[in-house]
């Protein structure tokens, strides 16, 4: 029995090619996986948090990797289960949303930088605003990620992921006043 749970389970990974598979793909996703940690926690103390535990859980789980769906869908899978858990340990309170949809400004400059982080701000608070749901095909649709690609991260059938995308963009329209 034993040889053939091992048959199913991928090899281990030798200690320095582990390190050297978890640097690479953190250097690679990194930036990414920290947008995607800010689209489920606004809070950047929190955030920052958020992707630390996605490191872990993106360390823990590269020995698994199998091959069976692109890299980077994988790690978009694992970091998208390590913030919906996340998310559901830390049920926000009112006033944090309140909070979410108070963004400060960036700070003096010229006109055209302030209100290019103006709209930035509001963006951000309108998709804070979004239900969970909305808001992970959001998150990883602008992270460059397909419809497929999306669908294989959140277990979802690829028109599921285009509904979702399309009420996501009617509700972010609703809330931005774009016509």
């Amino acid at each position: 029995m034993d040889t053939l749970l091992t048959a199913r389970i991928a090899p281990p990974l030798d200690r320095t090619l582990r390190q050297q598979t978890f640097d690479r793909v953190l250097a690679e996703y990194g930036p990414a996986l920290a947008r995607l940690a800010r689209a489920y926690e606004y809070r950047p103390a929190v955030a920052e948090e958020l992707q630390q535990e996605i490191a872990l859980a993106l360390w823990q789980a590269l020995p698994s990797f199998r091959g069976e769906s692109s890299e980077k869908t994988f790690v978009f899978r694992i970091a998208t289960n390590r913030a919906l858990t996340h998310v559901a340990q830390r049920a926000p309170a009112a006033a944090d949303l309140e909070a979410a949809l108070d963004v400060p400004d960036a700070g003096p400059g010229p006109e055209s930088v302030a209100s290019a982080a103006e709209q930035s701000a509001r963006l951000v608070a309108a998709v804070a605003a979004l239900p969970l749901s909305l808001r992970q095909v959001v998150s990883l649709a602008l992270e460059g990620l397909s419809q497929a690609e999306i669908g294989q991260v959140l277990g979802l059938a690829e028109n599921n992921v285009a509904v979702r995308m399309h009420r996501s963009k009617a509700a972010l329209r609703e809330r931005l006043g774009v016509a």
